[in-house]
């Protein structure tokens, strides 16, 4: 599905499959699933409620273990990228300390992984700036807007340099008006950082914005059933969502869509 050589493929799924073993039978939430996600790739996965978006990302990130066929990070498994620290999460909640300043909630992962004070203040000074929160560091969480906490939790998991951010629902539960000021400061970011995005999203227009490869994903069991590779330039102003390419680029997500239902009611 992808011509992606493995020397540049920091994510690489074949056949894989995860079944949840409950007390009412098994569940399986993914199945089949052949992914390859290139360095600097910004990847969207879109599909329904329950289609295994999210747990795609938490097999990514060791968070749930496979159940069948292989997946590795940067060439290791979840389990060593997650040691090593390869890979930057961000939640659908922006899940900051309460009682941390937000310049301590950022630099947390980095006490736990030993950075002198120095080394600490220097980075989250960076990602700070990166995230357009600078002067904001001595703020607490509850001082802040929703979407500026957000920007603070991306700026948490750029703080230790990851080069693969993994995004679950980030933007989500904010405003339309807010969403897409943050949208265009993530492909901003993007472009400054170089880093690898694994994106997920119920917003079609969201994903083509944001993304160079789209994931169509159907509803349980979650399987890939199409992969959408954008035409879109690397700059993109909030009014290239008005243009012929856009929308049709939109059109064949919706239809990949449509088409995961369709196959739903076949099997």
């Amino acid at each position: 599905m992808s011509d992606i050589k493995p020397a540049t493929a920091v994510v690489s799924a074949a056949g894989l499959g995860l079944t949840f073993e409950t007390a009412d039978g098994p569940v399986n939430a993914l199945t089949g699933v052949d992914l390859t996600v290139g360095k600097g790739d910004f990847v969207s996965f879109i599909g329904p409620s329950g289609c295994g978006k999210t747990t795609f990302l938490r097999v990514i990130a060791d968070l749930e273990k496979p159940t069948a066929g292989t997946i590795t990070v940067n060439g290791m498994t979840p389990e060593e990228a997650r040691k090593r620290r390869a890979y930057g999460y961000v939640f659908q909640a922006a899940a900051l300390y309460p009682w941390r300043t937000i310049e301590k909630n950022i630099a947390l992962p980095l006490e736990i992984m030993g950075h002198t004070k120095a080394e600490q203040k220097a980075r989250v000074e960076r990602t700070l700036d990166l995230v357009n929160l600078a002067g904001f560091g001595k703020k607490y969480p509850w001082q802040l807007s929703g979407g500026m906490q957000q920007r603070a939790s991306i700026a948490r998991a750029l703080a230790f340099d990851a080069d693969l951010l993994l995004m679950d629902e980030p933007f989500g539960a904010l405003d339309e008006i807010v969403r897409d000021h943050l949208n265009e400061q993530l492909l901003k970011l993007w472009a400054r950082t170089n880093k690898t995005i694994c994106f997920v999203t119920h917003s079609i227009p969201e994903a083509v914005y944001l993304s160079t490869r789209i994931v169509v994903m159907s509803p349980r069991p979650g399987r890939v059933t199409d992969v959408i590779e954008s035409t879109l330039p690397k700059e993109r102003p909030l009014g290239i969502r008005e243009t012929p390419e856009f929308l049709e680029i939109a059109h064949r997500v919706r239809e990949g869509l449509r088409a995961g239902h369709s196959y739903e009611e076949h099997v």
